[in-house]
């Protein structure tokens, strides 16, 4: 989420991890408030050192988007400053890939989810990773995936009523029994 990230602080980052709260929950009133923990791989290591604040002190933010002593409105108007820019290069990026997509940061976030899922994570470590209090949540984000692998399973039932292209030659495939 870019308020994460823009709440960041090198305090967050002990050895290779990243440990936060999440700002959208951070003023509730919890005994147990739930810290998201993240391993930074090294393209995220190369993220952070081109982009990082070179003063580490653990109060900085690690991404100089915010800085102490803003104002609750000025803090809003750079974060939104921030997914808009995020999403406009996302969007010129797709248009010089020749890609019709829609991407923006809300659509990167379920993509996330989408991917872990496919690769078999648990909709706990889904959740965990998403920083979601309840599984409900996260499986409402999983619901559309949910239905669009249902269509496509349904789809490969069928598929072998379908024609194939095969070098160039085109061949019905049919079986009987059902493999």
């Amino acid at each position: 989420n870019p308020k994460d990230i823009a709440f960041l602080k090198w305090r967050n980052i002990s050895g290779d991890y990243i440990t936060f709260q999440r700002a959208k929950t951070e003023g509730a009133q919890r005994s147990d408030p739930k810290l998201i923990t993240i391993y930074v791989n090294e393209d995220m290591k190369a993220v952070i050192d081109r982009w990082g604040n070179g003063d580490q002190s653990p109060d900085n933010y690690i991404f100089p988007i915010l800085q102490r002593g803003l104002s609750d409105l000025r803090v809003y108007d750079r974060i939104q400053n921030f997914v808009g820019l995020i999403n406009y290069w996302m969007k010129e990026i797709l248009l010089n890939l020749g890609i019709d997509k829609k991407a923006t940061t809300y659509v990167a976030r379920h993509t996330f989810s989408t991917v872990l899922k496919r690769s078999g994570a648990s909709t706990e470590s889904i959740q965990e990773a998403l920083g979601h209090t309840d599984i409900k949540t996260t499986e409402a984000y999983l619901d559309s995936f949910d239905r669009e692998t249902k269509r496509e399973l349904a789809g490969r039932l069928s598929a072998f009523n379908k024609k194939e292209q095969t070098n160039g030659v085109q061949k019905t495939e049919k079986t009987t029994n059902g493999t």
